[in-house]
């Protein structure tokens, strides 16, 4: 079911150029603040994992997108574009179930993500747990 949420155009403008041109190495989205559309809120052109796991709000609920850079022991660096659904359980009930019925119409938008993470807590989203996912996976 969708919450009726629309995506704001600069969301997909913003992952388009994280896709083709690597300009950005993470995009993070929010609600608007009227609760209408999903926005862009971060979009950064640098920064470590540590950097983006930090701009993820604490108490809110966000979704995320992260050119991810690693090295596949025997095949070399790989990058993969990873979509994050983050919604930690310290979050409003209400802003977890806006957010659970608004990830279709985002991820719709973004074609091209090689793997999904979700996350309640920031053990889920550590680099560790992201790789073994991201490693194993056969995109």
């Amino acid at each position: 079911m969708s919450s009726g949420l629309l995506v704001n155009d600069d969301c997909l403008e913003k992952f388009q150029l994280l896709k083709l041109k690597k300009q950005y190495k993470y995009i993070i989205y929010k609600l608007s603040d009227d609760n209408t559309e999903i926005v862009v809120e971060v979009a950064s052109e640098d920064g470590s994992y540590d950097d983006f796991i930090n701009a993820l709000p604490e108490n809110e609920c966000r979704y995320a997108v992260l050119d991810l850079e690693y090295e596949k022991p025997g095949e070399g660096l790989r990058n993969k574009i990873c979509f994050y659904s983050w919604s930690p359980d310290t979050s409003k009930v209400k802003q977890k179930m806006v957010f659970a019925s608004s990830k279709i119409a985002l991820r719709k938008k973004l074609v091209g993500i090689a793997a999904e993470i979700q996350g309640t807590e920031y053990d889920e989203v550590s680099l560790e747990t992201v790789l073994d996912k991201v490693s194993r996976s056969t995109f």
